[in-house]
């Protein structure tokens, strides 16, 4: 797993892909801080982790769609199942790399925080709940399109896909509102990103959506595994 984790670590790297998602994370954040905080005056950074969220679901998609589908179209995934490394270390090896690469990109928001407390009172309890959440979000979105890379060998299918999915995680909250069924109505608050998202904006982090994010991401790491294990067979 480790070396599978430096590889794809480097690779991102050795390429413009990792540098183009530091730079346009690091632009949008910097953007933000300057326009809502010291064009406005205020050390609050609530509003810049707000908007932040379609961010990360437009950006992930990039992040992830080579994982798996490079692998397939290079015709290099047989020599990573042959390689003595378990099916399950492959793809969080793969994962784990996409996390460190997004870590580094939302890295931006607490060097915001930190120009942002000499120019006043930061509300630090509310900035670290706010980056962690932030955090369990990518988390969550980097399994489900990691997942997405793996049925297909075209990167560009994989990007699309994870827009798509970001696309309709965005429109789940305005779906609850139409349909008129109860259990569908619940159904699309419980899964709503947003939903989950919106308290640690205030700083508050409730095991509860902690869980889900968690959940969502050993979910998509446990399918993507399965269907990784399944070509081995085949």
């Amino acid at each position: 797993m480790i070396s599978i984790f430096k590889r794809e670590v480097r690779s991102y790297f050795r390429t413009p892909l990792g540098y183009v998602i530091v730079a346009v994370a690091y632009f949008f954040s910097g953007y933000y801080f300057f326009t809502y905080n010291l064009y406005g005056n205020t050390t609050d950074l609530t509003k810049l982790f707000e908007l932040l969220f379609p961010i990360v679901l437009f950006l992930v998609p990039v992040l992830t769609m080579r994982l798996m589908s490079e692998e397939k179209r290079s015709k290099t995934d047989q020599q990573l199942l042959t390689a003595p490394i378990s099916r399950l270390g492959i793809i969080v090896g793969k994962y784990l790399s996409a996390v460190v690469v997004f870590l580094i990109a939302i890295s931006g928001t607490l060097v915001d925080a930190i120009i942002a407390s000499f120019y006043g009172k930061v509300d630090w309890p509310c900035v670290i709940g706010n980056f962690i959440g932030l955090c369990l979000l990518g988390l969550a979105l980097i399994a489900i399109c990691l997942f997405l890379s793996s049925i297909t060998e075209s990167q560009v299918i994989a990007a699309v896909l994870g827009f798509a999915v970001s696309l309709f995680l965005m429109l789940v909250d305005a779906i609850s509102y139409v349909v008129k069924s109860n259990f569908l109505k619940t159904f699309f608050e419980y899964i709503s990103f947003n939903e989950r998202y919106s308290p640690f904006t205030l700083g508050i982090v409730e095991l509860q959506n902690v869980l889900f994010f968690l959940t969502i991401a050993a979910l998509f790491i446990a399918i993507s595994t399965a269907l990784l294990e399944r070509k081995r067979w085949n």
